[in-house]
């Protein structure tokens, strides 16, 4: 079976082609995943996994063009990642409507063109959530987003509704949390700071954190996605009932959080490495979206959450040793 993954460029992208070749089978039938093709907006094959099975492949999903020759009769199953992040889509409107939304709706056209109702997994977002919004978000919550990102993303959510009730796919949408912690260069994500108040401190740089330090966030760590990715493609189309999209299982994590972990790691030195100095239009972004869930409906589904924060922290320094400059307490490990 034929495996597409856009956006495979990213972290989430990489450890998920990773977990597709070490895993051998995927999909609600079981498959094998014969051959996995990746496609971005730019050329990143030469810092990049590379494999017999993998082929790579730059482009636009903007233009229609480039999807035709990429989701084929051989296409079982689809990993929807590509976007344009939150900040990035709150600067430059055209961008994110071209990626986030004229992208998905190419994506869906050719999936429905290749006519055998392929498996589609697309990677939402809490950010659907916004404005006037009750302490807690269940199940029943209705999405009501406060930022182009967050509406891309619903829109995203309802056209992977219809396209299933129509039989043209077997789609489903993840609210992903915030993904803690991320490696390397900071991106456009207003949610940035949430990753780079752990990392750059580690790394032994100084950082800036943009929004209050008792700012939430529902956040869960790489190899949790992946997993939750993976198990959404392996559920059939009867798991999901008549809703196709679930809020994801996560953990509320608070900068002051995050600020008390670096002081476990490396005390109050490593600690001072994060001043404030709030940023309005982040702050102002980042007060519309929810940050405390209850996912009864994503467990009861068998998706999986993380321990606790420090865990999560934890995992970034073992898979990334080499970004770590600063002493840690060996008790702390």
């Amino acid at each position: 079976m034929h495996v597409l993954i856009t956006g495979a460029a990213g972290f989430v992208g990489q450890r998920l082609l990773a977990a597709l070749l070490a895993q051998g089978s995927v999909g609600p039938s079981g498959g094998a995943a014969q051959a996995v093709t990746r496609i971005d907006c730019l050329d990143v094959s030469a810092g990049a996994l590379q494999h017999e099975n993998v082929h790579y492949h730059v482009g636009d999903i903007g233009d229609a063009a480039v999807l035709e020759p990429l989701i084929t009769a051989d296409t079982g199953l689809i990993f929807h990642l590509a976007a344009v992040v939150s900040g990035s889509a709150e600067a430059d409107f055209d961008l994110g409507m071209r990626a986030n939304l004229q992208g998905m709706m190419n994506l869906l056209a050719q999936a429905r063109a290749v006519g055998h109702k392929p498996t589609v997994v697309f990677s939402s977002s809490i950010a659907v959530f916004g404005g006037e919004l009750p302490t807690l978000i269940t199940d029943a919550t209705t999405p009501m987003p406060q930022g182009s990102y967050g509406v891309q993303k619903l829109i995203g959510e309802q056209l992977i509704q219809d396209y299933s009730r129509k039989g043209f796919i077997n789609g489903c949408s993840l609210r992903l949390p915030a993904v803690l912690v991320r490696p390397g260069a900071p991106n456009g994500a207003a949610s940035g700071f949430s990753s780079s108040i752990i990392r750059e401190p580690l790394a032994g740089r100084e950082m800036v954190l943009p929004v209050p330090e008792s700012t939430p966030m529902w956040s869960a760590s790489p190899d949790v996605c992946v997993a939750n990715l993976l198990h959404a493609a392996s559920l059939p189309q009867s798991a999901w009932g008549t809703n196709r999209s679930v809020n994801l299982p996560g953990l509320v994590v608070t900068m002051n959080e995050a600020l008390a972990a670096l002081e476990t790691l490396g005390g109050a030195e490593l600690r001072a490495k994060v001043r404030v100095a709030l940023d309005p239009a982040i702050t102002a972004l980042v007060d519309t979206w929810a940050a405390h869930f209850e996912t009864p409906r994503a467990l009861a589904m068998g998706f999986a959450r993380d321990a606790d924060f420090l865990a999560m922290v934890r995992a970034y320094i073992r898979d990334n040793p080499q970004a770590i400059k600063v002493a840690i307490r060996p008790d702390a490990i």
